[in-house]
């Protein structure tokens, strides 16, 4: 709804938009609690919002002096000055927006930010606790984002057919982060890390469904959230702890979202074009195949050697030796990852114990309680507070 009214009226009235679906929710919320649910309420929200939007835009003379003037172009292209919110408008609009919010004028994190506010309807709570962060913080953020918006005079509309493969990077890149923020996710409430995957994928599903932007890159980057999403249930146990994958059961793994993954991965690979999501796709469909073999683990390695050339990553690389170490086992892995030298970071010293299990058990304890220092979360801390404790048990 957001999406529509920014379309017709302009992104320079985007907060006026937001008001005014708010205000729709809220009457509904009033007026539903009283006479019942209607029997289609959406068209019930649209109509409320078009008379809520009609009012605000024509009282004052609002509209005659500043809003009919920048709409003649659109109108006289269009031939419509009213508010569509037939299924297909909605779609258009929403992509449209996509392009608008993810233009790289803005920062990166607003960017991410505005998507969770405007294309997903996230409350100002939720995106502070999806971040991390305090409620001001992000409406700072969010200020300063619709600010841009309007200082650099933005419009919603498909980037021009020269710009629109550069430009659809930066919205894969936003969706990406997006989704990496809830499945990476600081916060405990789970349901608000499933939701920021999902509106993700949604947003990539609207990028699939347009002809411009339903690019092989588009769909990798599908199928890789697909994969990792239908492991989703199986990552955390009823107390937040972490489940390493290797302990994870695959009766938990959404076989839909595999099979899903997979249409997708086979539609990325039609055309030349081989984007580090592809390569990242095939890595986590490869994650949703148990069977421990090592045939498995020479193709994630392999991949892992292509990723680390599209895009060189602390995380990526760590990973690299990981896969390393399941082929040519501990202390082939161990002389690599020691290079790797990243002392900050808790997976790394995670990733020692791991090696040096096999080889010394003292010094994968000392490796070990290094990460358990640098772990930020209660969850992670636990679980390495168990890898201790099996490690004093015996139990590798």
């Amino acid at each position: 709804m957001v999406a529509v009214i920014s379309r017709l009226y302009g992104l320079e009235h985007i907060e006026t938009a937001e008001d005014i679906v708010s205000e729709s929710f809220l009457q509904a919320a009033e007026t539903w609690g009283i006479k019942g649910i209607p029997p289609n309420p959406a068209a019930w929200l649209y109509a409320v919002a078009k008379q809520k939007t009609l009012y605000h835009f024509r009282r004052n003379k609002i509209f005659e002096k500043k809003v009919i003037p920048g709409l003649k172009d659109k109108i006289e292209q269009t031939g419509n000055d009213e508010l569509n919110f037939s299924l297909q408008n909605i779609k258009d609009s929403q992509l449209q927006m996509i392009f608008a919010v993810c233009n790289p004028v803005i920062a990166s994190e607003a960017q991410i930010g505005l998507a969770l506010r405007i294309l997903c309807g996230f409350g100002i709570d939720e995106i502070a606790e999806a971040f991390f962060t305090g409620k001001e913080t992000i409406n700072k953020r969010l200020y300063r984002a619709k600010e841009k918006l309007r200082a650099e005079k933005i419009e919603m509309e498909l980037p021009p057919e020269g710009q629109l493969e550069q430009r659809v990077d930066n919205v894969l890149r936003v969706i990406y982060l997006l989704f990496n923020e809830g499945y990476y996710s600081k916060t405990r409430n789970k349901i608000l890390q499933k939701d920021l995957c999902l509106e993700a994928m949604r947003l990539c599903i609207l990028l699939t469904e347009n002809e411009g932007t339903n690019l092989p890159k588009t769909n990798a980057l599908l199928a890789l959230m697909c994969f990792h999403a239908s492991r989703f249930d199986a990552r955390q146990n009823p107390d937040d702890s972490f489940i390493s994958y290797e302990e994870q059961n695959e009766e938990l793994w959404d076989k839909g979202l595999i099979k899903k993954g997979m249409e997708y991965l086979e539609l990325s690979m039609r055309g030349s074009e081989f984007s580090s999501y592809h390569v990242e796709a095939k890595i986590a469909g490869w994650h949703c195949i148990k069977e421990d073999t090592s045939g498995k683990w020479i193709e994630i390695l392999s991949l892992y050697d292509q990723l680390l050339e599209f895009n060189y990553s602390p995380g990526g690389a760590l990973n690299r030796i990981f896969a390393l170490y399941k082929v040519k086992g501990a202390e082939t892995a161990l002389i690599e990852a020691q290079r790797l030298d990243y002392v900050h970071s808790h997976f790394y010293f995670l990733l020692l114990g791991k090696l040096y299990q096999e080889i010394d058990i003292e010094k994968a304890e000392l490796n070990y309680k290094k990460a358990g220092k640098l772990a930020r979360t209660r969850a992670e801390k636990q679980l390495i507070s168990e890898k201790i404790n099996n490690l004093r048990k015996g139990v590798i």
